[in-house]
C-alpha cells in the first residue's frame, strides 16, 4: 500500500475513542508504514501505555506530554521487534511503571529480514500469560495470546469498549510478515482463527488506520493465506522446485526490494505444510508427497 501524503500526525495525541488516544513515532519505514503507532489507554488518573516503540526521544517526549498528569500505571508490550519495545525501559525509568506484556525474545540471525530485528534490551518486570489483564479507573485490558508473526505475540483486549490492540498480528495497512524461524505459519493461522472467533469491534494495530470491520478483514486474511498455499501446491503439482522459483509464479510484477519478503513468507508456508505431510524437502528442493 503506497503511504498516505503527508503531513502525518507524527508526535500528536489524537483521540480514537473516549478510552484511547494514540501518538505516531517518526520511525516510517517500508515495514512500519508511517510509523510506529503508540496507544495511551484509559481517561482518568491512571494509563497504560500500548506498545511504547523506539527508543526515539522526542518519541518519549511525545508520550509523556500526551499522558500529561496521569500517572503511567503499566508499559505493555504486543512483542518485542525494534519498533515497538525498546522506549519501554527508558519510559519506565521516567515513569516509575512496571514493563508489562510479552515474554522477552531475542532470535539471533544474519538473515535479511522483511521487518525489524528483534530488541535485546526488553526485559519485562511481569509477562501476562493468556487471559491475564491489568486493570485501570474505567478499563481493563486482557492479555489474547496470538503467536505467529513472532512465537511472543500478544494482543490486548479493551473489555470495556470492544477494542483489541493487535500490534503487528493483524495491521491497518498490509498483512503481517511470518519469517521462520520463530515465525510460524501455523500457529498465525490458528491466532487469526482465534480473532475471527471473538466478537471485538475494532482492532487498533501498530500501523495503520483503526479496522472498523475486523471480522470481514480477518476471513478476507485467512482466505489470502489458503490461497497462498494452494499456489504453492498447485505449482508442486507441477514440478519441484527451490523456493526462488515459486516468486515468478506467485508475485508477478514484485518489486525486486520485496523479493526476500516474498521468499521467506513461502518458506514459512513450505513449513507448514511439511509438518502437516503433504511437503517434502531434499536439500533446498521441495516436492509434494
Amino acid at each position: 500500500m503506497a503511504l498516505p501524503p503527508e503531513p502525518w500526525p507524527t508526535g500528536i495525541a489524537e483521540q480514537l475513542e473516549p478510552l484511547v488516544r494514540r501518538v505516531l513515532a517518526p520511525n516510517p519505514s517500508p515495514y512500519t508504514f508511517t510509523g510506529t503507532q503508540t496507544y495511551i489507554v484509559g481517561a482518568e488518573d491512571k494509563v497504560a501505555v500500548i506498545d511504547p516503540g523506539p527508543a526515539d526521544e522526542a518519541h518519549i517526549e511525545a508520550i509523556l506530554a500526551a499522558v500529561g498528569d496521569a500517572q503511567v500505571t503499566a508499559i505493555m508490550c504486543t512483542h518485542t521487534h525494534r519498533d515497538h519495545s525498546p522506549a519501554a525501559a527508558p519510559l519506565a525509568e521516567r515513569t516509575g511503571a512496571p514493563i508489562v506484556g510479552c515474554a522477552p525474545l531475542v532470535i539471533e540471525s544474519d538473515l535479511p529480514r522483511s521487518d525489524e530485528a528483534f530488541d535485546p534490551t526488553y526485559a519485562p518486570d511481569r509477562v501476562l500469560e493468556d487471559g491475564e489483564a491489568m486493570t485501570g479507573p474505567g478499563w481493563t485490558l486482557r492479555a489474547v495470546h496470538t503467536p505467529g508473526h513472532t512465537s511472543n505475540h500478544l494482543c490486548f483486549a479493551l473489555e470495556e469498549s470492544g477494542a483489541l490492540f493487535t500490534g503487528d498480528h493483524v495491521m491497518g495497512w498490509s498483512t503481517s510478515v511470518v519469517i521462520p524461524p520463530d515465525g510460524d505459519m501455523g500457529h498465525y493461522m490458528k491466532s487469526l482463527e482465534r480473532l475471527q472467533s471473538r466478537g471485538d469491534t475494532v482492532y487498533y494495530s501498530a500501523h495503520g488506520e483503526p479496522i472498523t470491520k475486523p471480522q470481514q478483514l480477518v476471513r478476507g486474511m485467512i482466505g489470502h493465506r489458503r490461497q497462498r498455499e494452494n499456489q504453492i501446491l498447485r505449482l508442486l503439482g507441477e514440478r519441484a522446485r527451490p523456493i526462488p522459483d515459486f516468486i515468478p509464479e506467485m508475485y508477478k510484477g514484485l518489486d525486486p526490494r520485496l523479493n526476500k519478503a516474498a521468499q521467506m513468507s513461502v518458506e514459512a508456508h513450505l513449513i507448514d505444510l511439511e509438518r502437516r505431510g503433504l511437503v517434502a524437502r531434499s536439500e533446498h528442493v521441495w516436492k509434494t508427497i
